[in-house]
């Protein structure tokens, strides 16, 4: 079982997001961050893989770069939460289930509400 947490904002779909580790943040750092719409995380760490290509001394730039990449993989699904508040949604559950959709499934048999909130904007 794995827990993700339900963000809700009405009129809008749900946005579930995995708790844990996050080898696309991991990856590809940045990029994830922006497929995710996280626009200010993601500047933050180009901004900081930029300081560390400028300031430190060579020997250090592949070791803090591999951290800022380790710090991307812990943290990155909370930055995207961070993201998704600023953007007005909402933390509403947190749901355990074994993948995505049965989560879905699972916040929709607690909240049938928010399934038809979201059908009448598909309408």
């Amino acid at each position: 079982m794995r827990s993700y947490t339900a963000h809700l904002l009405p009129g809008r779909e749900p946005v579930l997001i995995a708790e844990g580790w996050s080898w696309g943040a991991f990856l590809f750092g940045p990029l994830w961050l922006l497929l995710k719409r996280a626009w200010l995380p993601a500047l933050g760490v180009v901004l900081a893989l930029l300081l560390i290509a400028i300031a430190a001394p060579p020997a250090w730039g592949p070791l803090l770069g591999f951290g800022l990449s380790l710090l991307a993989g812990l943290l990155g699904r909370d930055w995207v939460r961070w993201a998704l508040e600023r953007r007005g949604f909402t933390l509403e559950h947190v749901v355990a289930a074994r993948d995505e959709e049965a989560a879905l499934g699972r916040l929709l048999t607690f909240r049938p509400e928010v399934a038809a909130d979201f059908e009448s904007t598909l309408r």
